[in-house]
């Protein structure tokens, strides 16, 4: 099964950026939809940004669009996630996952495998 690393996170001051990484420890982005999910105390984890393997297409829940921007390296079997203009609303565990199809959809339900998470606080 594959395996997938977080890294990037960090502390921040508002209006900030940070990029986080997910490394696979296989390729799977040209057939596997892989996606970037949060989960801040006390909430449910949602979907943040999502790319499809096919055609590239992407999902942004609407609280990070304009400025958030996942991309994917397939030779290097990475997918990024770069935070613009960070909020505090923005601190939380962000995890990626991959998901059981190969469309953008974001839903949690559909991603089977998890990285272990890495920690983004923002503070004002």
């Amino acid at each position: 099964q594959v395996q997938l690393v977080e890294s990037g996170g960090g502390s921040v001051q508002a209006g900030g950026s940070l990029r986080l990484s997910c490394a696979a420890s296989r390729s799977i982005f040209t057939i596997h939809a892989i996606g970037w999910f949060r989960q801040a105390p006390g909430k449910e984890r949602e979907g943040v940004s999502c790319i499809s393997s096919s055609d590239g297409s992407t999902y942004y829940v609407d609280s990070v669009k304009g400025r958030f921007t996942i991309s994917r390296d397939n030779a290097k079997n990475t997918v990024y996630l770069q935070m613009n203009s960070l909020k505090p609303e923005d601190t939380a565990v962000y995890y990626c996952a991959t998901a059981l199809h190969s469309s953008y959809y974001c839903l949690k339900y559909d991603y089977n495998t998890w990285g272990q998470g890495t920690q983004v606080t923002v503070s004002s």
